[in-house]
């Protein structure tokens, strides 16, 4: 499921309006619209920090549904992606990066 369907799910799953979110997230409803219908790339890393919060959705997950790292782990890419390299490892192969 893409980003912007997965945000539309939860939203209508809660009950919630779409005016009423953008509002909360403090954007227009058609940017919001737009993004929900994946017309808009996802939003920068704050609103999808927020989204996730009122939406009650986990961050990380919001995040792989935008194809990109959480801001956190950025800093940290050489870490991140010898960890990936190592769970894809078949098993006895080591895999130095």
């Amino acid at each position: 499921m893409s980003f912007g369907a997965a945000i539309r799910a939860r939203r209508t799953e809660l009950g919630i309006g779409l005016l009423d979110l953008a509002d909360r997230l403090e954007v227009s409803a058609p940017y919001w619209s737009r993004i929900e219908r994946d017309l808009e790339s996802p939003p920068r890393d704050q609103l999808i920090e927020r989204a996730a919060a009122i939406l009650g959705l986990q961050m990380d997950d919001l995040f792989v549904k935008a194809q990109r790292l959480p801001p956190d782990m950025r800093g940290d890419m050489e870490k991140v992606v010898r960890a990936y390299r190592r769970l894809r490892a078949p098993r006895g192969v080591s895999r130095d990066v």
